[in-house]
């Protein structure tokens, strides 16, 4: 999924063989890539012909995962398109529940905080 320009001539070449042999796999990795492209770029405004294409010319795979944005149209053109994301609350949120899960049964609230607050940067 690294931009083309990054490639090696040999992932350039091995990637052309894969899409040959596979034209699925071509039209996913260029759903993907266009897709990447919306996400870097943030082209929010552009997500809805994405969508649309995956629909119409993706594998399952790909029309599963447009279907399931169609289904949230209100909040990931937002996602897309705003600078602001809850990015760094989830991943605190999921690094919390992991030390809780790790020392599930084995402490006690208070080694639990001590150790919350320790791990935090």
């Amino acid at each position: 999924m690294r931009p083309r320009e990054t490639l090696t001539e040999r992932e350039v070449e091995s990637l052309l063989d894969v899409k040959l042999a596979c034209p699925d796999n071509a039209r996913a990795c260029d759903l993907a890539r266009c897709f990447r492209d919306l996400l870097v770029n943030r082209r929010g405004a552009l997500l809805l012909e994405w969508i649309r294409q995956a629909e119409q010319n993706g594998p399952a795979p790909v029309r599963s995962f447009a279907g399931f944005l169609r289904q949230d149209l209100d909040a990931v053109p937002a996602g897309l398109t705003l600078e602001w994301s809850s990015g760094r609350v989830e991943g605190n949120v999921n690094r919390v529940k992991t030390l809780k899960r790790a020392m599930y049964g084995r402490a006690s609230f208070r080694l639990l905080r001590i150790r919350i607050l320790s791990s935090s940067h």
